[in-house]
């Protein structure tokens, strides 16, 4: 009995020695959560995006724009030969591509020809003029004899007169009388021819006078004729293709060869409406022109031309002035043809670096028109769908509606949306979350860019 005690005593000390640890544990743990502060926290500071920017110019912009042409010359002139004849002479330098000055003697022609023909109206203008002269003396020596007819007459019909009174008395026979009356017929009829010769003569002198004046204009002819053997350059020119050799016979109306004035080049470039309007410095449409021609012409008057060549690394330019409008507009394109004018396409060549501004050669031509004072302009990839973005003064991005009236090259001018002075974004600003904070950096560079474009410096068509 004792011994089964002992053994359940020493059972149920084995037993709390057990549980005592693990209460202890269990006590320490629900202490430990209870007493615990959890995982240290901090606040992330908001990231800033880096963006290009710079701030929006007010400043003057010239309008331009650019169009590509070919060179014609101003003056083209096609060689006829204006007479017939053999060829007996040829500049040495009548050759395609020369240079030849005003007055040169290009082409000479037979003139034996048109020698003789003046020889012989000159004989028969003399011998006409000779016939003149003698009709001039018929005249003068018949008045004289009819003077003396009528005389004559008169004094026969007196001589009749008194033989008839003296026939009335018996004194003569009739026989006399008749003789007599016979004589003073005869008289008349000589006073009658003369006055005829007389009155046959203005014709006569009429029909040589025409003889006269046809073949004094045969005679100018003649030496229009033999004048037109001889082809002198009518300005300074550069011939184009020779069309004849020496010695071959020419028939009127054969082209000869072709010359092209070097004095004025011109330009024919294609112009689009809307960009001619902001040309000649109307900015809206309801002003532009659409029937007067003459104010058109005025202000492009005023309108600054320049033909570059460009050719590999290399670059020329000359100076133009806008000379005309083509009188159709193109219907592809619907384009205004403008020709500009370059005055001494020729001078001031530089071999190797200025050629002349010859006929064939492609070129470009700018066209620029009057500033317009006060413009605020943007580069054109500052635009996004009508829109553009600016930072604001908190830092953070916006989006502003703007309005462009004209853009050109890499810049855009502004008609609405924008004042002059924002902080414009110039980078790509996607993905562009608005409200977003931004580091902006100043793109010097980039401004100083846009200002000189827009007052005339280097501009893509």
């Amino acid at each position: 009995m004792k011994n089964a005690q002992r053994a359940q005593s020493s059972f149920l000390r084995q037993k709390w020695l057990v549980l005592v640890p693990i209460l202890i544990a269990l006590l320490l743990v629900v202490i430990l959560v209870k007493t615990r502060s959890g995982p240290a926290t901090s606040e992330t500071p908001e990231a800033a995006r880096v963006m290009q920017v710079i701030s929006v110019p007010q400043t003057e912009v010239v309008p331009r724009v650019i169009g590509y042409g070919i060179v014609e010359p101003a003056r083209v002139w096609q060689a006829v030969a204006e007479v017939r004849g053999r060829v007996t002479e040829i500049h040495p330098q009548l050759k395609s591509g020369a240079m030849l000055r005003r007055g040169d003697r290009l082409l000479a022609i037979d003139t034996a020809e048109y020698e003789l023909a003046i020889a012989s109206h000159q004989a028969t203008i003399a011998e006409i003029k000779a016939n003149l002269r003698e009709v001039a003396h018929r005249s003068e020596n018949i008045r004289h004899s009819l003077e003396i007819e009528k005389r004559s007459l008169q004094l026969a019909s007196t001589t009749l007169q008194r033989k008839q009174s003296a026939l009335a008395q018996k004194s003569i026979s009739a026989t006399e009388v008749d003789l007599e009356e016979r004589t003073v017929l005869n008289q008349r009829q000589r006073v009658q021819d003369l006055e005829n010769s007389l009155e046959l003569l203005p014709a006569q002198r009429q029909a040589l006078e025409a003889r006269l004046a046809a073949n004094e204009a045969g005679l100018q002819q003649a030496r229009l004729d033999l004048a037109k053997t001889v082809i002198r350059a009518p300005f300074d020119c550069r011939i184009g293709a020779v069309r004849i050799q020496p010695g071959q016979f020419l028939a009127v109306g054969q082209l000869l060869f072709e010359a092209h004035g070097t004095a004025v080049a011109e330009i024919e470039a294609q112009v689009q409406p809307e960009r001619l309007r902001h040309l000649v410095g109307l900015r809206q449409e309801a002003e532009a022109p659409h029937s007067d021609y003459r104010e058109v012409m005025r202000r492009l008057a005023g309108i600054k031309a320049t033909v570059r060549l460009q050719s590999g690394d290399w670059q020329s330019s000359w100076p133009a002035r806008v000379d005309r409008l083509r009188e159709e507009v193109d219907p592809a394109t619907r384009a205004f043809n403008v020709i500009v004018a370059v005055d001494g396409p020729y001078d001031q060549v530089i071999a190797g670096r200025r050629p002349p501004l010859s006929r064939g050669i492609f070129c470009q031509v700018e066209l620029q028109g009057r500033p317009w004072p006060g413009s605020i302009v943007i580069p054109r990839s500052a635009v996004h769908a009508g829109r553009v973005f600016i930072v604001d003064d908190q830092q953070r991005l916006r989006a502003v509606a703007v309005k462009t009236i004209y853009e050109q090259g890499n810049l855009a001018v502004v008609a609405a949306g924008l004042h002059g002075g924002e902080t414009l974004v110039v980078s790509d600003p996607t993905p562009a979350i608005t409200g977003m904070l931004v580091e902006p950096v100043f793109a010097e560079a980039v401004a100083d860019r846009l200002i000189a474009e827009a007052a005339g410096g280097t501009v893509q068509p």
